[in-house]
């Protein structure tokens, strides 16, 4: 992707904090820039130590930190990180949190629960954040959520690229859920694919069945596009249903590869052919498989804070044709 040239880039400056140092510094370079320096680390009972190590008065300001695992971790550095800055009079403070932790926890399913997505929003707002940009959301009104300019981002364009280029013949695009079916129309438009949904029940965190089929995917090859897979337990059922229902080889896509407790042994174990993610969490080595692709979303990221910066419109980065 070529990037538009800045404005100033002495007056741009990127910072990051330890939840995804890797792609922060792939940021920098798809943009020709540096990282800031600034000491991100630990005092010895725990408490997390900030300090700004450059100028960043009359900045503008960009702090990359996602809020993935260890999520209250990677929060508390964002948020102290951000009081840092505004005490040391940045112009513009804006935070690129790639992967919104707590996102899930989005409405009240059951009595006595909290919202915790828009805790987190109050928390970032009051902490000294001018803008957001994110990706994928797991709920898109989250957004609502904030008080303040919310960029949201999608993986699409990047994930989408890498199985045109694949050319799977007789593709069917399936939904995880009845919620993902914009995204898997855009797969399916981009793809020029068929489209079917899982009809899936939810009787737990965890606890997922898949019921029904909406469309037909016997004697096709399938692709199944989510924003995250946690677990692993909500796809592999998925596959097994589409098993059932007579697909031939599977391909499943994520922006955000969480994979808790035993995902990465589920997906190793299931017949899907290829997990293809972002690197918006960052992807330890015990959980690196033959099966999982990383691809990478810096230099999309990087277009979208350089035209933050130069004021220009960001619409097309996050427009989903569906």
């Amino acid at each position: 992707m070529k990037l538009r040239r800045l404005n100033d880039k002495n007056d741009l400056k990127i910072f990051a904090g330890n939840a995804n140092p890797a792609l922060a510094q792939a940021i920098a370079k798809s943009m020709g820039l540096k990282l800031g320096s600034i000491l991100v680390d630990r005092f010895s009972e725990g408490e997390v130590r900030v300090k700004i190590q450059e100028d960043a008065r009359g900045r503008d300001i960009f702090l990359i930190q996602p809020t993935c695992p260890n999520v209250n971790e990677n929060m508390m550095e964002l948020l102290i990180m951000m009081d840092a800055f505004r005490r040391a009079s940045a112009r513009r403070i804006t935070v690129v949190v790639p992967y919104y932790g707590y996102a899930r926890q989005d409405r009240k399913d059951q009595p006595r629960v909290p919202i915790t997505a828009k805790l987190v929003a109050n928390l970032i707002t009051v902490a000294g954040a001018d803008r957001l940009l994110t990706m994928d959301l797991h709920a898109q009104q989250i957004q609502g959520f904030f008080d303040i300019p919310v960029d949201h981002l999608y993986a699409f364009p990047v994930l989408s690229q890498h199985f045109l280029k694949k050319r799977i013949p007789n593709l069917t695009i399936t939904s995880p859920d009845v919620g993902g079916i914009k995204m898997a129309r855009a797969y399916a438009k981009m793809l020029n694919a068929e489209l079917a949904v899982v009809d899936k029940r939810r009787f737990g965190p965890k606890d997922v069945e898949a019921m029904n089929l909406i469309g037909d995917v016997k004697g096709r090859n399938v692709l199944i596009p989510d924003d995250m897979i946690s677990t692993g337990g909500s796809l592999v059922e998925a596959v097994q249903a589409l098993v059932r229902f007579g697909a031939k080889d599977i391909y499943a896509c994520c922006t955000h590869a969480i994979l808790s407790g035993n995902a990465v042994e589920k997906l190793q174990k299931s017949v899907l052919k290829e997990v293809v993610v972002t690197d918006t969490i960052p992807l330890a080595p015990e959980k690196r498989s033959g099966k999982i692709k990383v691809l990478s979303v810096a230099p999309l990221l990087g277009e979208a804070i350089s035209r933050i910066h130069n004021e220009q419109s960001v619409t097309s980065l996050f427009e989903v044709h569906s």
